[in-house]
């Protein structure tokens, strides 16, 4: 671990009830009471409420330090933008009180944070791990810390030390850090709250008890009971419960964080998380509209946003669930007339790969899932988001596959084998490379079935919904693109086997509520096995959805039709 030397501890005196100044864009507000290291009172009205320099809130957050008093007030927005993950934004502020204060430990610790992302499928870049070195090994030496700054610094050393660690490695030590600083001082709510957001990036997704999980939220539960209007606290609850089983815990905060931040992208989005879970489309739809429209669509540096085209992927999705086909495409035309450049990131080549191909296969056009263009834009580099390439081939392989085209499914099949190889490489905490062999045994599946083998058909979709059910969906999709246990119900359902279909249906329908194709495939298997109760609702679930949809399915119709004739007095 890189070497930290300790500093003189330099008190910091804040007089209670005092009007403190508005320093660099941000009110302060008085918390603090005593010398930084000793514990401090704990009360409703603790903490800082922080405003951008173009005044926007970003909350409340609890950051005393040993730097000068003209860069903490810098150092407070770099840390509300940390916890609201607008790292880049977050980067520059940091570097800004660096300037303000050249012997500030904790600003060259804050930008070396903003190049960690614990819950970003990526991993640090060799440039920015050289780069986060250099900066703790300044914080390391710089005059203005104290221990408990110190603890700060050793928890993200350990994150940074070494060449050729996996990033598991990495945030494994990033956790035990942090869980050192928050049983050294149980008072400092941030270092509480890293606590729980590392606990979060070392989960096993695979673990169905979400121990980690439910850990994590009772950290940030008691920090919230603390600072209500903490954004760190309201972000962190939501990926801590952004799980079927845990969702409903965290729909409260979710209704309430645009409240925190009413006009920050990120935070507007992450709400959408919850809703999605829960299949609340019409609150996805407004919030990831609020938060497209919040987006400064570009960055500083000129390309265009990850925040804005992650929520349009979003958004696209619950359009689609709820049959407003007509702004879905909408949404397609606007992200077809950006202009490269685009931010480099997981997000950016996710949505634009997901968006045309959850157009395509929501809709079962299979014809258009067959055309479905292949790294495009040709300026995302495709070749380091093999994960997304496959979304692709997969609406690609399932297109042809239904469409009578077996031998260009197999050509789309066939380059699952690098990309799978290509996602398990990838250096980065979450399995990706599961995800794409889900994607390539539901394609063989729809092949084998299509081709005239149905037994060999069910048996390799009953194998994708196996392995889906097993794992977790990475919070940089808002689900999959076509799931594969709502796959395997559509194949139950084409062969005549409607009670097992109704089964997998429901199966989907738990692990993502209020999906259309597995709405009306359960209405229609529930039908056509006799069950009028069912059928009735599971279509009036799905009219009620899609109350305000556009465009023609004809699913919708049969639905509708079904449910008012069930409902006419004989």
């Amino acid at each position: 671990m890189i070497a930290l030397v300790t500093s003189t501890l330099r008190s910091s005196l804040c007089t209670a009830g005092a009007a403190l100044p508005l320093v660099l864009g941000i009110i302060l507000t008085p918390g603090c009471v005593g010398p930084i290291d000793a514990p401090r009172a704990v009360t409703a009205g603790l903490g800082t409420a922080v405003l951008s320099a173009d005044g926007q809130e970003l909350g409340t957050v609890d950051f005393p330090t040993s730097c000068s008093a003209e860069a903490q007030g810098e150092l407070e927005l770099g840390l509300a933008l940390l916890h609201h993950m607008n790292y880049i934004k977050a980067e520059g502020v940091f570097r800004g009180a660096a300037e303000i204060d050249p012997e500030c430990a904790l600003a060259y610790w804050g930008v070396a944070m903003t190049y960690v992302h614990p819950l970003w499928p990526d991993n640090i870049s060799a440039e920015n791990l050289v780069r986060g070195q250099k900066l703790m090994a300044k914080a390391a030496v710089a005059a203005h810390s104290s221990p408990r700054e110190e603890g700060y610094l050793n928890a993200v050393a350990g994150y940074y030390e070494g060449q050729e660690r996996s990033e598991r490695e990495r945030l494994a030590a990033f956790l035990e850090g942090w869980i050192l600083v928050h049983a050294n001082h149980p008072a400092d709510t941030e270092a509480a709250l890293f606590h729980a957001l590392a606990l979060l990036a070392t989960a096993d997704v695979s673990d169905k008890t979400h121990q980690k999980q439910s850990a994590a939220g009772a950290i940030i539960e008691g920090v919230m009971e603390r600072i209500a209007r903490h954004p760190g606290a309201h972000h962190y609850t939501i990926h801590a419960y952004d799980f079927p089983p845990l969702a409903e815990r965290a729909l409260d905060i979710a209704r309430r964080y645009d409240d925190l931040a009413p006009e920050n992208t990120h935070a507007l989005h992450m709400t959408s998380h919850i809703f999605t879970r829960l299949g609340l489309w019409s609150e996805s739809i407004e919030f990831n509209v609020r938060a497209a429209a919040a987006s400064s669509q570009r960055t500083a540096k000129g390309d265009v946003s990850i925040h804005y085209l992650h929520a349009l992927d979003y958004l696209v999705y619950a359009l689609l669930q709820s049959a407003d086909d007509v702004a879905a495409d909408r949404v397609m035309e606007q992200i077809r007339a950006l202009e490269p450049p685009f931010q480099s990131h997981s997000a950016t080549a996710y949505g634009f790969a997901g968006v045309p191909a959850r157009l395509a296969l929501e809709r079962h056009n299979w014809e258009q899932a067959a055309a479905v263009e292949v790294r495009w834009p040709a300026e995302v580099d495709w070749d380091q988001h093999p994960y997304s390439e496959a979304i692709s081939y997969f609406a690609r392989a399932l297109g042809a596959a239904h469409t009578g085209k077996p031998q260009e499914a197999r050509v789309a099949i066939a380059e699952f084998s690098r990309l799978e190889e290509a996602a398990k490489a990838l250096n980065i905490a979450y399995d990706w490379g599961t995800q794409v062999a889900i994607q390539r045994i539901a394609a063989e599946a729809w092949l084998a079935y299509e081709s005239g083998d149905t037994e060999r058909g069910l048996e390799l979709a009953l194998e994708a919904a196996e392995m889906e059910g097993a794992t977790e969906k990475s919070p940089v999709t808002p689900g999959e693109v076509l799931p594969a246990r709502e796959l395997y119900g559509d194949m139950l359902l084409a062969s005549g086997k409607h009670k097992e279909a109704i089964e997998a249906y429901e199966t989907a329908l738990a692990r993502s509520p209020n999906r259309f194709n597995s709405l009306y495939g359960a209405g229609r298997a529930a039908e056509l096995v006799g069950d009028g109760e069912a059928a009735k609702a599971f279509y009036g679930q799905l009219v009620e959805t899609c109350a305000a949809a556009t465009g023609d399915r004809v699913e919708l119709e049969h639905a509708r039709d079904y449910v008012a004739a069930d409902s006419t007095p004989t």
